[in-house]
């Protein structure tokens, strides 16, 4: 009895051996295919080439600062002249709002898409919350803003001390709860529900099947949604300039407790306040700053990519 073969030699039953490439070939080619990836690589160098643009132009204009007094324009504080103004106290206020943000809207963000993916039900409420979510995640930073000037500086006068970094920290908070949120139902909804049902079968309970099947197959996701949020958090200025940061801070460096209770600025607030500034004296220490936000979330992004690798490799993905 002969054995009936397929074209490429394998008889009938037996595993197809024919890659992928080769029934790419025999599919012919795709002309619309074709144009549609010529599309997405111009728009991914369109991007890079804005983006260098971008980074080339703000070194052009820092680079006196750079070269003259780098090491300066770190370490000092804020000052009247332009010889001796520095973003060390932007440098601190900012990293005390990541810290609080990391804080507050990691832990509830991160929560609230738990509940959402796996507690909550597909009611109409459910549809609502995550609809409001989405919504939300789109307001523009400002009304963030007035939001926390009425709630945090104005009501809540007597916990946050005012217009403090307590209150930057909250509102920024505010700012990019739903892209927590969105981000990590996102990465929590990629999960293959065989995961889910694996843990079940084994007896597992619902919170013991999130804790030891979703979320560490999910953290990947989530850690690139929360510093991706972290950034934008750290790289805002008018929900800092509604609640009353200071342009010029000259106080000097004060205790940890006496920071938060005070006058605070922030890395993006010294690079409205320098560019505001006669650009025939100034001109390089907004450009300057500028590379210091840069700088400063790429260190955040830096770390998060280390962490997503190594949570990645233990998980074998």
């Amino acid at each position: 009895m002969s054995t009936i073969e397929l074209d490429d030699g394998a008889p009938i039953g037996a595993p197809n051996p024919v890659s992928l490439d080769a029934l790419r070939k025999r599919s012919g080619t795709d002309v619309s295919g074709q144009v549609f990836l010529g599309a997405i690589v111009l728009a991914v160098l369109l991007a890079l080439a804005m983006l260098i643009a971008v980074l080339a132009s703000a070194l052009v204009d820092a680079w006196p600062i750079i070269t003259d007094r780098a090491g300066n324009f770190i370490s000092s504080s804020s000052s009247s002249d332009p010889l001796k103004a520095g973003i060390a106290q932007g440098i601190r206020g900012s990293a005390l709002i990541a810290i609080i943000v990391g804080v507050t809207a990691f832990p509830i963000g991160i929560g609230a898409a738990i509940y959402l993916e796996e507690y909550a039900s597909g009611s109409w409420l459910t549809r609502l919350i995550e609809v409001t979510v989405r919504n939300l995640a789109g307001v523009p930073s400002i009304v963030y803003g007035l939001l926390g000037l009425a709630v945090f500086v104005q009501s809540l006068r007597s916990l946050t001390g005012g217009s403090t970094v307590i209150s930057g920290g909250l509102t920024l908070s505010c700012l990019v709860l739903p892209i927590v949120i969105i981000t990590a139902s996102e990465a929590i909804r990629a999960v293959p529900s065989a995961q889910r049902e694996a843990a079940y079968g084994l007896g597992a309970t619902q919170w013991e099947t999130i804790r030891t099947a979703v979320l560490p197959s999910a953290l990947p996701g989530i850690i690139t949604g929360t510093v991706l949020s972290m950034a934008r958090a750290v790289g805002e200025a008018a929900p800092l300039l509604v609640i009353g940061a200071a342009a010029f801070y000259t106080t000097g460096f004060q205790g940890f407790l006496e920071q938060l209770q005070g006058a605070f600025t922030a890395l993006p607030i010294n690079v409205a306040n320098f560019a505001r500034l006669p650009a025939n004296k100034w001109g390089g220490h907004a450009a300057a700053a500028s590379v210091a936000v840069l700088i400063f979330v790429g260190l955040i992004n830096s770390v998060a990519i280390i962490l997503r690798a190594r949570i990645s490799r233990r998980l074998g993905n």
